[in-house]
C-alpha cells in the first residue's frame, strides 16, 4: 500500500515537472503573440501560468494517447482514432478558454478571445511541426 501512494506522489511530482518545463514555450510564444495581436503589453506571469494549465492537461492526454496506442499497429496516425480527434480539439479549446480567462492586459482587461485562439493555433502548429520533425 506505500509502495503504490510513493508511486503515485512520485508520478504526480513529475507529471508537474515535466508540464512547468514544457509551458515555457507556449508561454513565449503566446507573450509575443499577445503583445503583437493585442497591441498592448500583457503580463508575462500569467501567460506561464494559463500555458502551465494547458500543459498539465496537454500531458495527461498525452499520457492517454500512449496507453491508447499500445497494442495497435505501429505507424497508425493517432489521429485516426475519433475519440482522439475529439480530445485535441477538446484540449485546445480548453487551452483558448484559459489564455481568454487568465490572461490581463496591463490595462486590466482581458484579451481578446479571437487573440487565444490565435495563439492557440500558433502554439498547436509549432507542436505539429516539432512532432513531425522529431517523429521522422
Amino acid at each position: 500500500m506505500t509502495q503504490t501512494l510513493l508511486t503515485l506522489l512520485s508520478a504526480a511530482i513529475w507529471w508537474v515537472i515535466y508540464s512547468s518545463a514544457a509551458a515555457v514555450v507556449p508561454a513565449v510564444i503566446g507573450w509575443f503573440a499577445l503583445r503583437w495581436l493585442e497591441r498592448v503589453p500583457v503580463v508575462f506571469n500569467r501567460v506561464y501560468l494559463a500555458s502551465l494549465l494547458w500543459m498539465l492537461l496537454a500531458v495527461l492526454t498525452g499520457g492517454l494517447v500512449i496507453a491508447a496506442q499500445h497494442g495497435q499497429a505501429v505507424g497508425q496516425s493517432v489521429f485516426a482514432l475519433p475519440w482522439m480527434r475529439a480530445a485535441l480539439v477538446l484540449d485546445m479549446l480548453a487551452g483558448v478558454w484559459l489564455i481568454w480567462r487568465l490572461v490581463p492586459r496591463v490595462d486590466a482587461r482581458r484579451v481578446k478571445p479571437t487573440s487565444a485562439c490565435m495563439v492557440v493555433a500558433l502554439v498547436m502548429v509549432v507542436a505539429m511541426i516539432g512532432g513531425t520533425a522529431l517523429h521522422r
